[in-house]
């Protein structure tokens, strides 16, 4: 099983938008959080993070704290 296929409930960003400039999160086996590109869909890399630390940087983005000019 390649780690596309462990992933389910892939969900867009509420942030993305209507551009092209999207990502999606979807979750495996409890401990993992992957994170892609909408356009590339399932052909597409997928990176991966612990749920830890996935939470921890939602958390700082939310403060602000990884805004893009």
């Amino acid at each position: 099983m390649t780690s596309r296929e462990r992933f389910v409930g892939w969900r867009k960003s509420s942030y993305s938008g209507t551009g092209n400039n999207c990502v999606e999160a979807g979750r495996a086996d409890g401990h993992r959080v992957g994170v892609r590109d909408t356009a590339s869909g399932d052909a597409g890399p997928v990176l991966e993070f612990e749920v830890s630390a996935w939470a921890i940087f939602l958390a700082e983005v939310r403060k602000g704290r990884h805004c893009l000019p």
